[in-house]
């Protein structure tokens, strides 16, 4: 499946929502060059350790991150923020209700064709 790329004005509310497993759903906003995901994770979500080619800038919005950046651990809280680079191995685990923006530059293609499958391990 394309990706389908998005122009003009949008409103999260109107984003479809994605359920990912038990425990995430997420909302996604795709322009030519960058695409935005707007993450919601209950208690005990994990996103296992993996990577991919594109740059992640992550935004916490509330909750709590046990987050792992190439083997440097970090506990990230709301207005916390971080850059992945291309390539690196990151991973995370919620252990109580997370909300998170994710910014990929470019998009992910993966997002759209069930490759993104780290989320379910």
């Amino acid at each position: 499946m394309p990706i389908p790329v998005m122009t003009g004005y949008s409103s999260l509310n109107d984003l479809p929502e994605e359920k990912i497993g038990e425990k995430i759903t997420r909302k996604i906003l795709v322009g030519e060059k960058e695409m935005v995901v707007f993450w919601k994770m209950k208690a005990g979500a994990r996103a296992a350790v993996h990577q991919h080619p594109h740059e992640q800038i992550f935004w916490m919005l509330s909750g709590k991150m046990e987050f792992d950046l190439n083997g440097e651990k970090r506990t990230c809280a709301a207005g916390d923020l971080g850059i992945i680079p291309g390539n690196t191995p990151h991973g995370a685990y919620f252990p109580v209700d997370t909300e998170v923006i994710d910014i990929f530059a470019p998009p992910r293609e993966d997002m759209f064709t069930g490759g993104d499958t780290y989320l379910a391990r």
